[in-house]
């Protein structure tokens, strides 16, 4: 059995979901279960609904009508039969999500999210196991939520290994079919509420599948030819990495990489399975494989996150910054599910950088200024630069200010603003 994960990008018109018959149809004899994405950016798009919905902003009808459009827009260009079953599947799916829409919210925003967000998933699943079928790729749908076991955390939920793995086996395993379509991102609680896996969790589902069904390989298709030393959208000599420890892939995933999901590798490394990052714009061409090999990375490498922030805690009556301010701290970054990207103490102070979020920062601060003076910086971008030295320091400093940096022997991490921004 092989695991394909085929991302936004991959099926983001008509035409991408034509090229995913192609690269399907180069493994023609192999048994694959196939974990799609959201159609595009269709997420963001859903995020958008989300937020009208939640807060009642009058833009329900205008946001729900461009999600069905796009999606409608896709369908006619693949099913010209208008009799096709897809148009009747997708018409309940939308009735009921609109049906959905006018329910009262609760108060819980995370879990909404979840009962929202999902749908791009489960949407275009539908469509591309619907094409298959049509191209003569005999498929079986199923729903992640029905073999994808978790906890009740929404937005970043927990894996119950032990079910999931009887689930997925139950579901694909023991079948004859040998295509299973289904969906990344998404899971379910034991009382069938869906859950998600957290941002950009597509990868993590691929690798849960491969670990519960003690997969060959794992395949992540991209639009990108393997895992680059540097995003392309900053870089443009940027160098492919033929191979990866697993090691250096959890490293780089950690700082903010994009090319992986941080939770794929660790299931995948359990089993020894293989990670393929391949293209799906030239899927002959042999990627980079993700393996248990220790030769260590020597390449520079560079990982960009935007729009951070940047918040200074002190003691209001400047004493020292101790464990049990840290205690607290740390309290209500996990409350508010928080993640910290890099963090420097000193005596009288103590600083985190982290991911701007409309909701969550603004309620930390808060929170945390109730007992201490805060000051932040908004609009920042964090550098993180693997195999460092002062050549590729100077390489992304340019016209930059450094408002916090920290080293250790093979990374360096910088919290930077523009400096035409600082003079305004």
């Amino acid at each position: 059995m092989k695991v394909f994960k085929f991302g936004g990008a991959s099926v983001k018109d008509a035409d991408s979901v034509r090229n995913v018959v192609n690269v399907l149809n180069l493994y023609s004899e192999d048994k694959i279960a196939v974990v799609v994405s959201a159609m595009g950016k269709m997420t963001n798009a859903l995020e958008r609904l989300l937020h009208a919905y939640y807060y009642a902003t009058g833009k329900i009808d205008e946001e729900f009508y461009n999600i069905k459009e796009y999606h409608m827009g896709i369908t006619s260009a693949l099913f010209p039969d208008v009799k096709s079953e897809i148009y009747t599947d997708l018409d309940n799916i939308f009735t009921l999500f609109k049906t959905r829409l006018t329910i009262p919210t609760s108060d819980n925003y995370d879990y909404e999210y979840d009962q929202i967000v999902s749908l791009g998933e489960i949407i275009s699943s539908r469509i591309l196991s619907a094409y298959l079928n049509s191209t003569g790729i005999e498929n079986l749908w199923i729903d992640a939520r029905s073999i994808i076991r978790t906890d009740n955390t929404y937005r970043d939920a927990r894996i119950d290994w032990d079910k999931t793995v009887e689930l997925v086996n139950d579901s694909m395993k023991f079948h004859k079919e040998r295509i299973y379509i289904t969906q990344g991102f998404i899971g379910s609680t034991a009382e069938n509420i869906t859950t998600t896996l957290g941002r950009e969790g597509s990868d993590f589902s691929a690798a849960i599948l491969a670990y519960s069904l003690e997969a060959e390989k794992v395949a992540i298709w991209k639009d990108v030819p393997g895992v680059l030393n540097a995003d392309p959208k900053y870089f443009d000599d940027t160098i492919k990495l033929e191979q990866l420890s697993y090691h250096d892939a959890i490293e780089l995933a950690y700082y903010g990489a994009s090319v992986i999901h941080p939770k794929t590798i660790k299931p995948l490394q359990n089993k020894k399975i293989p990670l393929w990052v391949k293209s799906f714009l030239h899927p002959r061409e042999r990627g980079t494989i993700i393996q248990n090999d220790k030769v260590e990375l020597q390449i520079a490498s560079f990982i960009f996150k935007m729009n951070q922030v940047l918040i200074t805690i002190h003691a209001r009556d400047f004493s020292f910054i101790a464990e049990q301010n840290l205690g607290d701290i740390f309290h209500e970054l996990s409350r508010l599910r928080v993640r910290i990207n890099v963090m420097q103490n000193t005596a009288l102070s103590f600083s985190i950088c982290v991911d701007w979020d409309d909701r969550r920062i603004p309620e930390l601060i808060k929170s945390l200024e109730t007992d201490y003076m805060i000051k932040y910086n908004k609009g920042l971008e964090l550098v993180t630069i693997r195999h460092y030295d002062q050549e590729t320091i100077d390489r992304v400093t340019v016209n930059k200010e450094v408002l916090l940096e920290e080293k250790t022997r093979n990374t360096v991490q910088m919290v930077m603003r523009d400096i035409d921004k600082v003079m305004e």
